[in-house]
């Protein structure tokens, strides 16, 4: 078991539910897109299944260890286990490519090695492979202040290929990328997971990307969970229905039948010759 939530909320200080009554459960291996409109708790789940956040109610384990009362020393061994690939990478602008991706495995090393790899990099082929999948091998010691939003984005991906986690959390992981990269870059991510058996979540804006990559598609709409499904039963009436304070337009990248699942695709096919 990866993770196990049942009738988990979450509720912040000022007393804003983010998410209420979430029952969610994911096998080892298993690969998820989380999908819904702007602020529907999407990053709160990736928050609370990576360890950022604690749940307000309910009961969660992650990993098969059960969340409440772990000791600090508990939960940084579980957080080593867990890489998350963030919208907004927290990667000082001053330090060098390679850092950043080496920092993937400070959970793993000895206090030594890591405070070591800080001053001088320790793994600098390692750090190279990983960056050779998303195409960044030439910023290996470039300063991550001189890259852009969407290589930022890849360089994150890059420090959780070489942390190898067992469990992947991906919030937004390509949302400064083209259409193009983005779609290798998701499948990079589910490749990547599959090769090791690793789970992977990840919350996506494109519903095509998520229909076209992912096999379990969650829908999240005001922090509850509107629909878990295969996503060949996902249809564009369900669609349209958790999107429907955002109006008829659909978050797509390519806006092209082919990403639609085939039950979304007929839907669409029917609507077209009743229009």
């Amino acid at each position: 078991m990866s993770f196990a939530l049942d009738g988990v909320g979450l509720t912040h200080a000022n007393g804003f539910a983010a998410l209420t009554d979430i029952s969610l459960r994911a096998e080892r291996g298993e690969r998820i897109a989380l999908i819904g409109p702007s602020g529907a708790g999407k990053t709160s789940l990736i928050s609370l299944l990576g360890t950022a956040l604690a749940p307000t109610a309910g009961r969660a384990a992650v990993l098969a260890t059960p969340l409440a009362g772990l000791s600090a020393e508990q939960l940084k061994a579980l957080r080593a286990r867990i890489g998350t690939v963030h919208q907004a990478p927290p990667i000082p602008g001053r330090q060098r490519v390679v850092t950043a991706v080496l920092a993937g495995k400070l959970g793993q090393w000895p206090a030594w090695k890591s405070m070591a790899s800080l001053l001088y990099p320790l793994d600098v082929a390692g750090a190279q492979s990983a960056l050779e999948h998303v195409d960044l091998a030439d910023k290996l010691f470039a300063r991550c202040d001189q890259l852009s939003g969407g290589q930022l984005q890849r360089v994150g991906v890059a420090r959780v290929l070489y942390q190898q986690p067992d469990l992947i959390l991906a919030d937004e992981p390509v949302s400064a990328l083209d259409p193009a990269l983005a779609l290798a870059t998701v499948r990079l991510l589910v490749d990547a997971a599959e090769r090791r058996g690793a789970t992977l979540v990840a919350s996506l804006h494109a519903v095509d990307l998520a229909l076209s990559c992912f096999p379990r598609i969650v829908g999240i709409k005001a922090g509850r969970i509107a629909f878990d499904l295969p996503a060949g039963e996902v249809t564009l009436p369900l669609l349209h229905e958790l999107y429907a304070s955002e109006g008829e337009e659909l978050p797509m990248q390519a806006h092209e039948p082919r990403f639609l699942s085939q039950a979304a695709a007929n839907d669409a096919a029917t609507q077209a010759a009743c229009c």
